[in-house]
């Protein structure tokens, strides 16, 4: 029996999400508070969907066939009909906290609550609920319907069913499922974002220009995108938010964040969905 999807949160992540589910063959409700966002998040999948017709990857009839199989919602209420939840709201630690206390009162008994933090503990995540044992991390990467990599992350008590369920999930939806143990960061942010801090420190101490770094990295080191860059893309104050749970979970002082990215988001520079980050966007 295929699972029915609900993602929490029409942004970025969330609808990416709920286009892969979709396109699958899932049946997905996206859901959030704002109207507006959902109607954005629909608008995006609809607009990568065009984009895969006109370079032949898909045909028109599938297109519409995927769109068909999204719903949307502004009531959280809807995750009484789904099977597995994905949470893909901002990450806020308090935020998480509360949808996760909602999903658990409001889904069916057996259904799993996967969130899809970058860094945040799936372990304290799931104390919140009455479930733990059906609390799970899904951290999908940016571009969802690009990036090949799932990372699945357990917390202390989810249980090997939920495991399994949800690496038979990221595989149905054409992913590659990693497993990470919960440590702050998992694997990706705990490798990447360190890489992206040091790169900011660059850009500020003079080393080079962000244009200098980037080009460094994507000729020197064979990285498709320059951190500053990719930096931007994700949202620098996502990439603070993560650098901030790393310094406050491990204690280290080298996963201090450069005081030029706290400069930046508090100037509301925050990367490409602001129109500016490290460069403009028109």
């Amino acid at each position: 029996m295929s699972d029915i999807i609900a993602v929490v949160g029409a942004g970025q992540m969330g609808n990416g999400i709920a286009h892969v589910c979709a396109a699958a063959g899932l049946s997905v409700t996206l859901i959030d508070v704002s109207a507006e966002a959902l109607a954005r998040g629909k608008g995006t999948i609809e607009k990568n969907l065009d984009r895969q017709v006109k370079k032949g990857t898909l045909d028109a009839a599938a297109k519409d066939a995927t769109l068909s199989r999204i719903a949307t919602s502004t009531d959280l209420g809807a995750v009484a009909k789904a099977t597995f939840a994905i949470e893909a709201a901002t990450e806020n630690p308090a935020l998480k906290f509360k949808i996760f206390g909602d999903m658990d009162r409001l889904a069916p008994e057996g259904a799993i609550l996967a969130t899809n933090t970058s860094s945040i503990s799936i372990t304290e995540i799931a104390a919140k609920t009455k479930r733990p044992g059906h609390v799970i991390g899904m951290h999908f990467m940016n571009p969802v319907p690009v990036m090949q990599l799932v990372e699945i992350i357990r917390g202390l008590a989810t249980s090997h069913e939920t495991l399994e369920r949800t690496v038979a999930l990221a595989k149905t939806v054409g992913k590659t499922p990693v497993e990470a143990n919960d440590f702050p960061g998992f694997i990706a942010n705990r490798i990447l974002m360190p890489m992206i801090n040091e790169a900011v420190y660059c850009v500020m101490e003079g080393v080079g220009t962000p244009e200098a770094v980037d080009t460094v990295m994507k000729l020197g080191m064979n990285h498709p995108m320059g951190p500053l860059a990719l930096a931007d893309l994700i949202g620098l104050d996502t990439c603070l938010a993560i650098l901030d749970v790393l310094h406050d979970g491990l204690g280290d002082p080298k996963y201090r964040a450069c005081p030029l990215l706290r400069k930046y988001v508090a100037a509301g520079w925050l990367g490409r969905k602001s129109g500016r980050g490290f460069y403009e966007y028109k």
